[in-house]
């Protein structure tokens, strides 16, 4: 069992000012693998004020510098990259297949880009008689969840520190072991003192301080839309620059001429993935009335050849759930949909049988469900698939986008103009067209309550950054 008594601040571990400890559960055996300190508004002042003494240092170290740091952040963690991927499968549950692509591999990979992208980027140019200059925001308080907890802290640390920024890291109690991991790596590599900050808590002590605090410049958080409310509403205190991503309600159209023996199996996956702990999933699949049965059968069909269990063994598919909280919230979703009156086509609210240890949820498709419907409009994080129906594409379109997220969604057609023709008028961050695959270069971010900001890309790295006009007398 890991344990971790100290938090990384000013490039040393330090005790915590609080002694009050966190377990971390390991999601499929209910057993206990590590235990964490929770800190305080001390432990945070303590980082802030580090992350603050090394900014104008750090701010003004040369660019192939500050690459050639972030390759050597890549380098230890991809010395460590099974490590990291057994270690959050354990965390979090995730299938080890996956988990060695996107818990371990997606990190290592923004470190990576960071680097790569600091290799031509401008940072100044002339509009007129001013010279205008990109640069570092400042100190940045990084807020990150459990689902995809390292990619989540590599999306915000990586272009951060490549901006120049100095970075306080509060990662999610629940699944915080991969985060002292990354600080292991950090210290290891040497980079300057207080440069890099790790302190863990929960969110209404360590995060709140955070977005509170007057040297913090900036906060980026990934959660739930009404926890990112609350970081606005508290970082509006000081004026700082706020970039949220949020929850989703995806909805994954097949449009009439679609190929459903490609497209069901792509929207299982699309809404599964993670064991459906995962933001953009496509938790809304929208077929045409005309082509509801075979959709609906195939689905079914779909989910029942899922296979769900131990997240080592090879041909898993499906994962537990992070925790009993989260198991219990799932299967009162899916109750809340038969009451509702949908139609149960596969999976259901009871316990899988041959699992009587661990926090499993029966892959779940339903049926017949209506916009108005529960299992419709709210963010379930869990293996949940909900089929409603459209009458033509303009019925199609204006039922993916009722709905008050936009982060993802998809479109399905045998012609890939019709689908774009379709993307373009959703209201959401990302689309993916026919099963397009994830880019880390690509900017990820949401539409209406799903948040504001770009990550990932050059797109996320710009966010870390603020525009000064330097006014040149004539010549």
């Amino acid at each position: 069992m890991k344990t971790y008594d100290k938090f990384f601040i000013n490039g040393r571990w330090m005790a915590s000012r609080s002694r009050e400890f966190a377990d971390v559960v390991n999601p499929s055996s209910e057993a206990v693998i590590g235990r964490v300190c929770m800190g305080d508004a001390g432990d945070v002042a303590a980082a802030v004020e580090a992350a603050s003494a090394a900014f104008d240092n750090w701010a003004n170290t040369p660019p192939a510098e500050r690459a050639a740091w972030l390759m050597k952040i890549q380098s230890g963690l991809q010395a460590r990259a099974e490590e990291i991927a057994q270690l959050i499968s354990a965390e979090v549950g995730t299938p080890i297949g996956f988990s060695r692509f996107a818990q371990a591999g997606l990190p290592i990979g923004s470190f990576g880009v960071a680097a790569q992208l600091l290799g031509d980027y401008a940072f100044s140019e002339s509009v007129g008689n001013s010279e205008v200059v990109r640069e570092a925001v400042g100190v940045v308080a990084c807020i990150t969840p459990w689902n995809y907890p390292l990619h989540q802290i590599a999306a915000k640390v990586a272009p951060a520190l490549a901006a120049g920024c100095t970075v306080v890291l509060k990662p999610s109690e629940v699944a915080p072991l991969n985060a002292f991991l990354l600080a292991e790596v950090i210290e290891s590599i040497g980079l300057p003192a207080g440069v890099f900050n790790l302190v863990c808590g929960a969110g209404p002590v360590v995060g709140e301080a955070l977005a509170c605090h007057l040297k913090v410049d900036m906060v980026s958080f990934t959660g739930s839309t009404r926890a990112g409310k609350r970081v606005s509403e508290l970082a509006s205190q000081t004026v700082k620059r706020v970039a949220l991503e949020l929850g989703g309600k995806s909805a994954n159209i097949l449009l009439d001429d679609a190929d459903l023996s490609r497209a069901i199996p792509g929207a299982i996956q699309a809404c599964y993935q993670n064991s459906g702990q995962t933001c953009t999933a496509h938790t809304r699949l929208l077929v045409s009335e005309k082509r509801y049965e075979e959709a609906a059968e195939l689905a079914a069909e779909a989910a029942r050849q899922i296979r769900i269990g131990d997240p080592f063994a090879a041909d898993t598919n499906l994962g537990p759930l992070v925790s009993e909280m989260q198991r219990e919230r799932v299967r009162s979703f899916i109750q809340k949909g038969i009451e509702e009156g949908a139609e149960l086509l596969a999976g259901g609210a009871e316990a899988p049988g041959d699992l009587p240890v661990g926090y499993y949820v029966k892959p779940t498709v339903f049926g017949r469900v209506t916009s108005d419907m529960t299992i419709a409009r709210e963010e379930i994080f869990g293996p949940v698939l909900s089929i409603l129906t459209y009458r033509d594409e303009d019925d199609a379109v204006r039922i993916a986008n009722d709905s008050v997220y936009g982060l993802g969604g998809g479109v399905w057609s045998g012609d890939v103009e019709s689908a774009k023709r379709v993307a373009r008028r959703l209201r959401t961050g990302q689309v993916e067209i026919n099963g397009g695959g994830f880019n880390l270069m690509a900017p990820f971010g949401g539409y209406k309550q799903s948040g504001n900001g770009r990550e990932l890309g050059k797109f996320g790295f710009e966010e870390y950054l603020e525009y000064k006009s330097m006014q040149m007398p004539p010549r």
